[in-house]
């Protein structure tokens, strides 16, 4: 049996990709996970993300050294699709011919030919994940047309999976073990509009919720137009939907707001962070911003870190504006905020936002808190609460002691729910101690 080793970039929509074409891979292929180095492999197989410079820039470099592993002897042939080659299909085989094969992002049929296997990409998972969690990609594609994003001229139109769909696939893989289901799109909260004519994500929350084995439903990549308060409703009342909100705000400035075509202001934006801690207490909200946009000048930045220090955002990730040809803001508005100043401001508002992370995480010390176990690693047992998400947040680190677990080895522990109390925090990870084994 002939070997693939997949290696996935970009964001956790990506990894759902992967994870569909290697189940059909699964059976006609031995499948190597992307940590393990082997001396040879048949297929390195390259999920690529396309989405800005930095972005193109990492799978560039991760495709030429798949390349140079082929000629040193050690894989037999690279395979890449995916964004960054659904972006520029023409461009990237000029510029790196000795991959073997380029595919899309929208249809996987193709590559599934080259592998000699039928089938379209779509139906099962062979999870890359811990198997106690898994990413449910609940639609493809964006209707939205940001100014400095290039995924709806990548992905196309926004398309709903139909719920019973959905719910079939979540079925499966509580049947396989997963307890934790985060929830992904382009943009969650559109979910269903095309198919129900109405947004459907809390239905769709609630009926997640019933399926056995499922213990919690966490929601990623939020959109603040339209917001569908039923969501949020949910959330406060339904104990297996985390407190827990990704919402990529971008910005505050009504100016750049406009420019970004985010359909809100930040008025409305306000309100909404405000409604959401006022009906779900307690809830953790996540949220991007983007500096050095065109129209963004020392008073909207200003504007910018002072909302930051008002709304207190318990996660905070940000980016520099990137200019991504074929875009509205390429097409419309000149990068006119140069590269330094961008890196200064990304540097005070990460500064800023590491002081209000670490007063949220020191405030939860000496609280009791249930966390899943995600990892055994030198005598720790690597934690998360309801409050982090996977891959993008912090960790809670428990050494782990065979008396406070009854004897249990700590790998029977991974993918198990404990209780744990609190003991210190820095700005990123907690560290607790066990009270009791549920």
């Amino acid at each position: 049996m002939k070997s693939v080793r997949p290696i996935t970039l970009g964001c956790s929509k990506n990894r759902v990709d992967t994870e569909h074409i290697l189940s059909s891979l699964e059976g006609h292929y031995e499948i190597v996970p992307e940590s393990e180095e082997r001396d040879y492999v048949d297929y390195l197989l390259v999920n690529t993300c396309g989405f800005i410079g930095d972005a193109k820039e990492e799978s560039i470099q991760t495709i030429l050294e798949c390349v140079q592993l082929k000629k040193e002897g050690r894989a037999g042939a690279v395979y890449v699709f995916g964004c960054l080659s659904q972006r520029y299909s023409s461009e990237m085989p000029e510029l790196i011919p000795e991959v073997d094969a380029w595919f899309g992002a929208r249809d996987f049929s193709p590559i599934l030919k080259a592998f000699g296997v039928r089938g379209d990409g779509r139906g099962g998972r062979y999870l890359t994940t811990p198997r106690h969690y898994a990413y449910l990609k609940i639609s493809e594609g964006c209707d939205r047309r940001c100014s400095y994003c290039a995924i709806p001229h990548i992905r196309g139109r926004h398309v709903s999976v139909p719920m019973e769909d959905i719910l079939a696939e979540a079925a499966s893989l509580a049947a396989g073990g997963v307890k934790e289901l985060i929830v992904i799109a382009q943009d969650t909260t559109y979910y269903g509009l095309d198919l129900y004519h109405h947004r459907a994500l809390a239905g769709l929350l609630q009926k997640l919720s019933e399926i056995d084995g499922i213990e919690w439903i966490r929601i990623h990549y939020s959109y603040p137009d339209d917001f569908p308060e039923d969501v949020l409703d949910q959330m406060a009342g339904n104990p297996k939907v985390c407190r827990y909100m990704d919402i990529p705000l971008q910005h505050i400035s009504d100016t750049v707001l406009s420019r970004m075509r985010r359909n809100v202001d930040g008025a409305w934006t306000r309100a909404l962070i405000r409604k959401m801690r006022e009906k779900v207490p307690g809830v953790v909200l996540r949220t991007t911003l983007i500096v050095g946009h065109p129209g963004e000048g020392e008073a909207e930045f200003g504007e910018l870190l002072d909302f930051v220090r008002e709304a207190r955002f318990e996660r905070l990730g940000a980016f520099r504006y990137s200019e991504e040809e074929g875009t509205y803001g390429a097409e419309h508005f000149r990068d006119d905020v140069p590269e330094n100043v961008k890196q200064a401001r990304y540097d005070e508002l990460m500064s800023l936002q590491s002081g209000i992370s670490l007063d949220f995480n020191r405030s939860r010390t000496g609280t009791v808190v249930r966390v899943i176990v995600d990892d055994f690693v030198d005598g720790i047992l690597v934690c998360r609460s309801e409050f982090e998400s996977p891959e993008v947040d912090g960790e809670i680190l428990v050494r782990y002691s065979p008396d406070a677990f009854d004897g249990v080895g700590p790998y029977s522990l991974v993918g198990e729910f404990i209780d744990v109390r609190i003991t210190a925090a820095d700005e990123y990870d907690l560290t607790g101690e066990p009270v009791f084994r549920k």
